[in-house]
């Protein structure tokens, strides 16, 4: 039998059954529903696999119904799942979309939450181009934290490129220390994402510069503010490159900021350059918006073109 090839890309965390209303109508007036997979690191992955990027997410799943079906929609996606653990002793987390009111989470004691550095010691993250982690994880229990800190002790005694999003999830943090925290982590990545409100709530940055300023460490920090655009500052390598984002009527937010992730990890992938890389992550983050779906299997055409010249670094 012929080895599976090694990922690209290497996608750690967790993933819930996500359940959504048919229509945008909101959650406690909605008769029919969508079940699918749900989460920022399985996102991304699929995301990415969907792109032409051979991607792995690695998470653990309850042995039930909802693991089962996380585990084939994934699969069905291009994603390599070979890593998933199945636990028998804990569930598959459900989370639900409440189209214009937000998201509601049921994860606590979910079979990823148990989730460890044991658990990933074989996975040989050193064969993959990127891993991707997000600041859910650490956020979901002191293994998930340990398991964090392993993946990114790991992927720099190799060399390997560490791609943290801050995706700060406030009820997951009870103690108060998510700034401090994730502040810590993205210190020690190579690619940072954050979004500007974010930045606003954790660490009280006004600007995309001051995000810079407080985040100096990675080579590339994006910082994405909705509908304006994203800038991404480089450690070496000139001034900041600002790509303003593509005019889109939103259906649902929640999701678009994996989708732009993924766009922009695949173009980096594909050896493009930062406004490309930045435009990559828009035109992916767009086709999510217009749903009230994660991931979109057929990518509708696009409805607008940025407005705005691109902002070069200049010589």
């Amino acid at each position: 039998m012929t080895p599976a090839r090694m990922p690209r890309l290497i996608s750690i965390g967790e993933t819930m059954a996500l359940v959504t209303p048919a229509t945008t109508m909101p959650l406690a007036a909605a008769v029919d529903f969508h079940l699918d997979a749900g989460g920022a690191e399985s996102n991304v992955a699929a995301h990415a696999a969907q792109l032409g990027v051979p991607s792995a997410w690695v998470s653990a799943l309850g042995d039930d119904a909802l693991g089962q079906r996380i585990r084939s929609t994934l699969e069905r996606r291009g994603v390599d799942v070979r890593w998933v653990a199945i636990d028998p002793d804990a569930p598959t987390g459900v989370y639900f979309k409440d189209p214009g009111h937000g998201v509601l989470y049921y994860r606590r004691g979910s079979a990823a939450s148990k989730m460890s550095p044991a658990g990933i010691a074989d996975i040989r993250l050193e064969d993959a181009d990127v891993v991707y982690i997000s600041g859910i994880t650490p956020a979901l229990s002191a293994s998930c934290r340990a398991l964090t800190d392993s993946v990114f002790e790991r992927a720099a005694a190799a060399g390997t490129t560490l791609s943290f999003d801050i995706n700060h999830r406030p009820a997951l943090w009870k103690n108060g220390d998510a700034g401090t925290t994730l502040l810590e982590f993205a210190r020690r990545a190579d690619i940072v994402f954050v979004g500007l409100d974010e930045a606003a709530a954790l660490w009280e940055c006004v600007t995309p510069d001051d995000v810079h300023a407080l985040l100096p460490e990675p080579g590339h920090l994006i910082v994405k503010d909705g509908d304006v655009g994203a800038t991404e500052f480089r450690r070496t390598g000139g001034n900041s490159i600002f790509v303003p984002a593509i005019p889109t009527r939103v259906v649902e937010a929640v999701g678009a900021g994996d989708a732009f992730a993924a766009g922009y990890l695949a173009a980096a992938l594909e050896g493009l350059p930062p406004a490309e890389r930045l435009q990559a992550g828009h035109e992916r983050a767009r086709q999510v918006l217009t749903s009230t779906s994660d991931f979109i299997v057929e990518p509708p055409a696009p409805i607008a073109e940025p407005s705005e010249p691109v902002s070069e670094p200049t010589p």
